[in-house]
């Protein structure tokens, strides 16, 4: 497991809480009442090499396989800094900002200029994330972004998430074909990865076995992924336990199905709200 060096944790009480993993900038807890909310893998791996399994990883600055580097980018096994972080909550809430800049190694995959500032507030009902991208070259750049937010369920066949109906998505299980939502509460039964285009800011994922129920609000992320592996993908994941799949869902606000492209000087704003209803 992580050292305290490689963590920050936020904390408004005993029971409400925020970690993340300066390893990828990677939310690892998000405990409201005690209950943990957020979904990490019991063989999730920890070594500052390896992307974190579960919790919320950023993929930056691109989503899927890639060409020049990892899948997902190099954001998720970055080493962020800490640019700032409350010693105390202040008005109901506390918050930690984390910058990722370029550098040699990333460079050498991706030569631009640029600075992410990740800004994590803690509330008593909402954890909100601010994601910032900033172009500081002189040529322009394209990335693609994504927040791959991993909720805890009792049981994801029993989980529902709302606002998908009549939108256009890309299936990744039947080989990237296009197909039209026309379910009203999108309700997962194998294994599951749609790329949503052009989705509400907001959707509600409720947990039909505990009754626990989040809102997901986003602005300025154009796209809603929803995946789970099932069983037999989750039997060939090594960071995954076989039996874990039914215990979490992938609803996560992101700017994939185009690219964002910044001039020099410019900086993309997305932000991603989870609130808890119960």
């Amino acid at each position: 497991m992580a050292s305290s060096a490689d963590e920050v944790v936020l904390s408004l009480s005993e029971s409400n809480s925020v970690t993340v993993h300066l390893h990828g900038a990677t939310v690892t807890s998000w405990r409201h009442k005690g209950t943990e909310r957020l979904f990490v893998s019991k063989q999730a791996v920890f070594n500052n090499k390896k992307a974190i399994r579960g919790g919320i990883p950023v993929v930056f600055p691109n989503f899927g396989p890639w060409d020049l580097g990892p899948q997902h980018g190099f954001a998720r096994t970055s080493r962020w800094t800490v640019e700032s972080k409350d010693d105390k909550p202040s008005n109901g809430a506390i918050k930690a900002v984390l910058i990722l800049e370029d550098n040699e190694a990333t460079r050498k995959m991706w030569n631009h200029k640029f600075k992410v500032t990740y800004t994590l507030t803690l509330k008593e009902t909402e954890f909100v994330m601010d994601f910032a991208v900033e172009n500081k070259g002189d040529q322009a750049f394209s990335f693609t972004a994504l927040l791959h937010t991993y909720l805890r369920v009792e049981d994801v066949t029993k989980t529902t998430v709302s606002n998908l109906k009549g939108l256009n998505y890309v299936d990744k299980v039947k080989g990237g074909d296009m197909f039209t939502e026309d379910r009203e509460l999108v309700s997962l039964a194998e294994n599951y990865d749609r790329v949503y285009q052009n989705t509400p800011d907001e959707h509600v994922v409720m947990d039909g076995e505990s009754g626990r129920t989040v809102i997901v609000k986003k602005t300025n992320f154009p796209d809603t992924v929803v995946w789970n592996p099932w069983a037999d993908k989750a039997k060939g994941m090594s960071d995954f336990g076989d039996d874990e799949y039914p215990n979490m869902i992938c609803v996560e606000a992101g700017h994939v199905s185009s690219a964002v492209t910044l001039t020099p000087g410019d900086t993309f704003h997305g932000n991603q709200v989870l609130n808890i209803v119960q």
